[in-house]
């Protein structure tokens, strides 16, 4: 069979599988025998109709396909649907040869397998489903099922249920809450489903105080109503009817919401809301906003308790440890000033926006480490002799990069336990950026963690292209090439679910705007992910934003994805050092992109010049915009 029509039939199945149209799967599957990519086909035929498949034919195909991602991509599929049966023999059997194991949702209909067919005593497994469950986004049926047989025997306790209630409370998935009050008593659902839904009224209602289990659906309704207004949740939880009726803990839970919302808000009573949390036990995120509400005001003996107040682990992640550095070194101490230099030194690199950061407060401007040896040829031809990564390359050039990017991500990572070893990493790196798949590329080669390839971590694709386009407008080659690593990873097809195209991660919007202003007559939205044309109105866009807030690097990055209106409101109040701001940025997504493209531009700016850089060097420091500065462009989209 002709590649051509290989890649027309795979393509045509694709989108049969998407429309569950199983009979299109199995008459096109004859079609792909023999071809690299057949055990995509045959997962696409088998799952459009695995409820009504048998065993035999599910163990056949995974006799089939043993040892390939869409054997156990399968598998999981399956296991989901044994556990929905109550199959728990068959269940039990097939999660022992499920190798990805990922799966929340698996692990819980195994715990509770396991304690059907008495494999394990309910306590053996509670921590491992309470942890699953709480960690849940989705009322998924697995994990909630094995909540409830371990409430049921006393293996976990009620609050659990009350915890994850108030969890997707304060996250605004009602249908998660509900879920976890109906575990305790399905009659206490319509009630938790009222107080979510019109929180308000529910509190302003005269019987609430007096109604059985009122105390555990107010704590629910009050954290609701902190979402969505947090001085209105104030002001309720100040109440003495609620202030005599909740549980210290309780009270805790509502202030946390209250606070983590007012600190979203950038609101200067945020702390004054978490003093009323104390030290209670509380989610790491709510207890995140603590820290950044009390940075945000300069309060570092707060910061301190804050950070102290998180998790063991979220305590050692590079921000957090950063940030108690700092306000170890500002107390003055000088026991304190040796612990927060032993923090520096434990995370300080030359990648990461706070591993920078602290390299810098060592005195320790960003270098480049050397490259370590090239793989070999016999560890280039062991990587490409492997099945799974040669399908993967091949889905990704027929244009099935997301059946692609899954395999390569289950070669590297997950088919065997640690993934592959770090030569070996090196090896499909390489591969990946010989054959221009960028992201591949970048992402295999930043796994590894003794043997640091910078030249794939940070390739520079394009550069006749980026290189002379920056100059041109005005801009850093450097910053350029950190917004394109973070915004496609060099995919020149790349689209979000939002619309945004091409290198530059473009919106039509964006581009026809930015076309207009540069006078580009005939511009066609369809041509957008054109490499060329998507970096001269992607820079240009850049630029005009750059001007547009001063030349702040943070703040065009934070316009250039959350659009220039949240960057100004974002903005005011305090004058503050860029890098407390940026940890402000209410917007996780935006967040995380303004310290990658800032940690990403200072690596490739030690690339093309080939000196030394400072991540502090273009961060300055952030506040309103001075009266003697230019009116804002109110047209920048």
């Amino acid at each position: 069979m002709p590649d051509d029509a290989a890649s027309r039939t795979l393509l045509e199945m694709r989108a049969a599988f998407q429309r569950g149209d199983a009979a299109r799967l199995a008459q096109r599957l004859a079609q792909l025998q023999g071809h690299p990519l057949e055990p995509l086909a045959a997962y696409w035929t088998l799952r459009a109709r695995l409820e009504q498949a048998t065993t035999e034919e599910i163990r056949a195909f995974l006799a089939r396909w043993s040892g390939t991602y869409w054997e156990d991509r399968l598998r999981n599929d399956w296991l989901l649907q044994l556990g929905a049966r109550g199959d728990w023999a068959t269940l039990l059997a097939e999660a022992a040869a499920f190798r990805m194991a990922d799966d929340p949702e698996v692990r819980c209909w195994v715990a509770l397998a396991r304690i059907e067919r008495a494999d394990a005593a309910p306590e053996a497994v509670a921590s491992t489903v309470r942890d699953d469950w709480l960690g849940q986004r989705q009322a998924g049926a697995g994990c909630a099922a094995a909540a409830r047989r371990l409430i049921a025997v006393g293996a976990l306790p009620a609050e659990a249920a009350w915890q994850r209630a108030r969890l997707a409370a304060e996250a605004g998935r009602s249908a998660v809450a509900i879920q976890a009050v109906a575990l305790l008593d399905p009659a206490w659902a319509a009630l938790a489903e009222r107080a979510l839904q019109q929180p308000q009224r529910y509190l302003d209602d005269k019987f609430t105080a007096v109604r059985h289990r009122t105390k555990e659906v107010v704590t629910l309704a009050l954290i609701r109503l902190a979402a969505a207004d947090p001085e209105a949740a104030a002001r309720e939880a100040s109440h003495l009817r609620w202030r005599a009726q909740l549980t210290a803990e309780e009270q805790a839970w509502v202030w946390g919401a209250i606070g983590k919302r007012a600190a979203q808000r950038l609101s200067d009573q945020a702390l004054a809301y978490f003093q009323h949390a104390g030290n209670a036990a509380l989610p790491d995120e709510w207890r995140e906003w603590h820290a950044r509400a009390a940075l945000r005001a300069g309060h570092w003996a707060e910061v301190r308790r804050a950070i102290a107040l998180l998790s063991p682990a979220k305590q050692a992640e590079p921000g957090w440890a950063y940030w108690q550095a700092r306000a170890l070194q500002a107390s003055g101490d000088l026991a304190d000033a040796e612990r927060a230099r032993g923090l520096l030194q434990r995370i300080a690199g030359p990648e990461g926006f706070y591993e920078q950061l602290a390299a810098e407060a060592l005195g320790q401007p960003v270098t480049l480490p050397p490259a370590p040896p090239p793989p070999s040829a016999e560890e280039r031809a062991a990587v490409r002799a492997q099945p799974g990564l040669q399908r993967a390359l091949l889905a990704i050039e027929l244009g099935l990069r997301s059946e692609g990017v899954r395999e390569w991500h289950y070669e590297v990572a997950l088919h065997t336990p640690g993934g592959l070893p770090e030569r070996a990493l090196l090896a499909a790196a390489q591969w990946a950026c010989e054959r221009a798949v960028w992201d591949r590329c970048i992402n295999t080669s930043a796994r590894t963690r003794t043997l640091v390839d910078i030249g794939q971590r940070y390739p520079t694709p394009w550069r006749e292209l980026v290189v002379p386009r920056a100059h041109a407008v005005g801009l850093d080659p450097a910053y350029v090439y950190g917004l394109i690593r973070q915004e496609s990873r060099f995919v020149t097809d790349a689209r979000s679910h939002v619309g945004a195209a091409g290198l530059m991660q473009l919106m039509p919007a964006t581009a026809r705007w930015t076309a207009r202003k540069l006078g580009l007559d005939g511009f066609e939205p369809t041509r957008v992910a054109d490499p060329e044309l998507n970096v001269q109105l992607g820079t240009a866009y850049l630029k005009f934003a750059l001007d547009d807030f001063e030349g702040s690097m943070a703040l065009a990055a934070a316009a250039y994805n959350a659009g220039p209106g949240r960057a100004r409101q974002w903005r005011q109040g305090p004058v503050l050092e860029a890098a407390v701001w940026i940890e402000n940025i209410p917007f996780e997504e935006t967040r995380d992109y303004v310290k990658r493209v800032l940690s990403n531009t200072t690596v490739y700016a030690a690339v093309l010049s080939g000196q030394p850089q400072r991540l502090g060097d273009r961060l300055g420091r952030i506040g309103p915009r001075l009266a003697t500065a230019r009116a804002p462009d109110s047209e920048l989209p």
